[in-house]
């Protein structure tokens, strides 16, 4: 058997899933336990899952999805926490993730307030609200009822932020025991229910980094300053001309270095991150500011007092993101969007870079899709969810889940 598990059109394969009682026993369990998927969220969210540090969130989701009749399930080699919900067949298998990992740093509070319905802490949308989500689909299936033609393996993966490059989705996908077994795969990443991505979003992220002597700023003054020659690469990626289509974006979210106003420094750092719609057009940015960087050094050494050292640069490579699609016209997106339609919402087709980007790249059919609810000021520490209407984000995802693997 291989995805999909029917080939009855889309909008057939959802009506006749959620005219089935199984299935409606789900939806209702979605409603009539708003409270108790509100504290489950909230107890996953306050553990602090920091880039590289989830594993006490790892852990804990682990003891939820075994509670949730998956025995099985563990950790890999690299932190994500895997279980497998076995269906009547092995095949198709649907990965159903949500990430671990959070932007914030170790020593962040991530303690949960309740303000009136909204939920608030760091990280409780993007991803608290798809880990709330994986461990109810798990619940409601079990509670329910609800056997699978082919089988679900649920995973919370680590390193979908920043650094982390999505070394969790990476991993399983082609070097842990999962590799080479999947047939499709769908990210819940943060709230909403109109938003369905299927392109991934390429990106490159660099680190770049000057040495230099330092020295004092007057005595010295005519070393060759790290801090300038950053500024120069500043100015330069600036004036890069971004086409708006294919939309092409660039962005210094970092920089650093210095000890004091009159202190020349001996180093400075930036970190870059360049992403396109366009494989080709992300390719001419990637050369655009590798020679830029070049060539501000090379700039502020030509200005350099004579016999003094030249800076040293380095452009280190943190993060390479592969772009892709899977096609509108492909059974996945367009069960997502029948799935969509079927909760009230307008489907819409959007770019993103997400867990599904190494999916895509690889040939897999795949989509991420919202939790339901709503949220605001996201990778803040004022970050907020509101769960109302978390009900229908929960029945989307059963139903695109159900529609993938085929009820049994």
């Amino acid at each position: 058997m291989s995805f999909p598990a029917t080939f009855a059109p889309p909008a057939e394969v959802v009506r006749d899933l959620s005219a089935d009682e199984r299935v409606r026993r789900a939806f209702r369990l979605f409603g009539a336990e708003a409270g108790r998927i509100d504290e489950e969220h909230a107890a996953i969210t306050q553990i602090p899952a920091p880039p590289f540090g989830e594993a006490e969130r790892a852990a804990h989701l682990r003891a939820r999805l075994r509670a949730c009749g998956l025995a099985g399930a563990g950790l890999d080699e690299v932190g994500n926490c895997v279980a497998l919900r076995r269906g009547r067949h092995a095949r198709p298998l649907l990965v159903l993730s949500a990430h671990l990992d959070t932007v914030f740093p170790a020593g962040t509070d991530c303690a949960v307030r309740r303000e009136g319905p909204r939920l608030r802490a760091p990280g409780i949308a993007d991803d608290g609200c798809g880990l709330a989500a994986l461990m109810t689909l798990a619940r409601a299936l079990e509670e329910c009822g609800v056997e699978t033609e082919g089988s679900l393996l649920f995973v919370g993966t680590v390193g979908e932020e920043g650094e982390g490059d999505l070394r969790g989705v990476r991993h399983l996908l082609t070097r842990g025991a999962w590799a080479d077994r999947a047939d499709a795969f769908i990210s819940i990443d943060g709230p909403g229910l109109e938003r369905i991505t299927h392109a991934a979003l390429a990106s490159r992220r660099y680190r770049v980094r000057c040495r230099g002597a330092g020295g004092h700023s007057w005595g010295d003054f005519g070393n060759a300053n790290p801090v300038h020659a950053v500024g120069r690469a500043v100015a330069r990626l600036a004036a890069y001309p971004a086409p708006r289509r294919p939309r092409t974006t660039f962005n210094v979210g970092r920089v650093e270095g210095g000890t004091g106003v009159n202190v020349i420094p001996r180093e400075a750092a930036m970190d870059v991150d360049l992403r396109s719609e366009s494989a080709e057009e992300l390719a001419r940015l990637d050369a655009y500011f590798r020679r830029a960087a070049r060539e501000a050094a090379d700039d502020e050494n030509a200005a350099r007092r004579h016999s003094t050292p030249p800076l040293e640069l380095e452009i280190k490579l943190i993060g390479d993101r592969p772009g892709g699609r899977t096609p509108p016209e492909h059974p996945l997106v367009r069960l997502a969007v029948e799935a969509t339609r079927s909760v009230g919402a307008a489907a819409h087709l959007d770019c993103s870079s997400t867990d599904s980007n190494i999916a895509i790249s690889m040939g897999l059919p795949a989509v991420t899709v919202g939790a339901g609810g709503t949220a605001g000021h996201t990778h803040t520490t004022d970050e907020w969810y509101d769960p109302r209407g978390r009900d229908l984000g929960l029945r989307r995802a059963l139903l695109l889940a159900l529609g993938t693997v085929g009820l049994a």
